[in-house]
């Protein structure tokens, strides 16, 4: 197949890129490099990308609708992973949110309609379940209740999706991923914040309180998930991605110390605004319709994440 990924530079774009790269895929990589963080290590990940003959590379943005119109031209697939992630950083950011989560998203699954591309697979966020109390959470609980900009902007995505098919028959598979981490992992995520502190002796700030409970997923787990999607092809879907056992904020910190042979200086801070308690996936639906089967545990992939992060720093 050729595929277009949408932010094949980020963190799980460029893995999903390099595994259908390495099963031979066609691979079209449409990234806009933004400062969100580091661009550094988006252009680190993307030149490993171009030592592939099956990938083509572009600097596009999903806001310049015909750069991404000519993009797609050709695709079987579109795999939309280009967004402003992240709870926190939307909370000072509003309008950017608005712009390309909801705006961009429409460029994505409206030119996918215009060129009638045969399907779309796109990532929604678990933050869509809001400050629900039922766990863990499945596809058919309520989603109503935001408390992050940025899960809102996830759920209207999944509906502009349904209306798009119910309109259109646009095929559409969403993708709620719950609390990615791994190598090449992002620098504002939880995982990277506390080795990049703990290797330079400086403090953790452990939002919570530390009693916040995540279903952490490691990022290969979820890219079979985004594979098995893309070859399913499902008319109109909605799915968790998620290790499916959920875990301490402190045993997770606790694992990363262990792995880095250091302990680090704990400083305690209360919730931040848009933050859940805790997140939970129930992955039965993607069990059987994907045979989505996560397997590496946390005991296993931080450890891959210090080696990645050593190598690539050279610490």
């Amino acid at each position: 197949m050729k595929i277009l990924i949408t932010g094949a530079a980020g963190f799980i774009g460029f893995h999903t890129a390099k595994l259908l790269l390495e099963r031979g895929d066609t691979v079209v990589s449409f990234d806009n490099f933004n400062e969100y963080y580091d661009p550094n290590l988006k252009k680190a990940r993307a030149k490993e990308l171009e030592g592939y003959d099956n990938c083509t590379m572009i600097r596009g943005d999903i806001m310049d609708r015909p750069a991404l119109a000519q993009a797609m031209k050709g695709v079987d697939r579109v795999c939309h992973l280009a967004a402003l992630a992240g709870v926190r950083y939307a909370f000072d950011h509003p309008s950017e949110y608005i712009d390309i989560n909801i705006k961009g998203f429409f460029h994505v699954i409206d030119e996918v309609r215009m060129q009638k591309i045969p399907g779309l697979i796109y990532a929604s966020t678990s933050s869509v379940y809001g400050g629900n109390t039922d766990f863990p959470s499945k596809e058919s609980d309520r989603v109503d209740n935001p408390l992050s900009l940025y899960g809102m902007n996830k759920r209207s995505n999944e509906e502009m999706a349904h209306v798009y098919h119910h309109l259109y028959r646009t095929r559409t598979t969403g993708l709620r991923f719950f609390t990615v981490y791994g190598p090449w992992g992002r620098p504002d995520m939880a995982l990277f914040l506390f080795t990049d502190a703990i290797i330079k002796g400086e403090p953790l700030n452990i939002f919570g309180q530390g009693k916040m409970q995540r279903d952490f997923t490691y990022v290969d787990d979820i890219v079979s998930g985004i594979i098995s999607a893309i070859d399913k092809n499902y008319e109109k879907e909605i799915f968790n991605l998620g290790c499916g056992k959920t875990e301490e904020l402190m045993d997770y910190i606790t694992t990363l110390e262990k792995a880095l042979g250091t302990e680090g200086k704990k400083v305690y801070m209360p919730m931040q605004p848009g933050d859940t308690t805790k997140s939970s996936a129930d992955i039965s639906h993607a069990k059987e319709k994907l045979g989505f089967e996560p397997k590496t545990k946390i005991a296993e992939g931080i450890p891959k994440f210090v080696a990645w992060y050593k190598e690539y720093y050279g610490c």
